[in-house]
């Protein structure tokens, strides 16, 4: 079991950022691993498959990961992200109660974490989490910004 690499879990969500290309979803992948090194839950992209708003991989992840443990508390968990989460999704991840978020590329527009102020760090919350930034960046930047070139055509 490859615990904590960080390149080889970001590695696994960018497989699943490509599996939602090709589902015509934006290419983002998510990985729950627990506080063993087990993957809890795997997520792509589904907003467009579901009908859901809500259907980030992030959101798509953690809940598989809720539902496995039986708990919506996911202490001690990490997550991978290709792409740096939106409000919605550091929203779940502090509700969740990760323990460290490991993401790929910043998100310039919609990221709240480093983008723009981080949402994660405002002093009123009574969870924050480790945050890493940057793991396979090129790579997974990349992804996102070739399936919006070619949308644009």
């Amino acid at each position: 079991m490859k615990a904590f690499d960080d390149e080889h879990w970001m590695r696994e969500a960018l497989a699943l950022a490509r599996a939602a290309e090709l589902a015509g979803e934006v290419p983002v992948g998510a990985v729950v691993l627990s506080p063993e090194g087990e993957v809890l839950g795997r997520g792509y992209n589904r907003t467009r498959l579901d009908v859901d708003p809500t259907a980030h991989a992030e959101l798509v992840a953690l809940r598989e990961a809720a539902w496995k443990l039986g708990n919506h508390r996911l202490g001690g968990c990490v997550t991978y992200v290709t792409i740096e989460p939106c409000a919605m999704c550091v929203g779940a991840l502090i509700q969740a109660r990760v323990a460290r978020l490991v993401y790929g590329a910043d998100e310039p527009k919609a990221g709240a974490l480093r983008a723009h102020p981080s949402l994660a760090a405002h002093p009123a919350l009574n969870h924050r989490f480790v945050v890493s930034a940057g793991v396979l960046a090129e790579e997974c930047g990349g992804l996102v910004q070739d399936f919006f070139r070619a949308r644009r055509g």
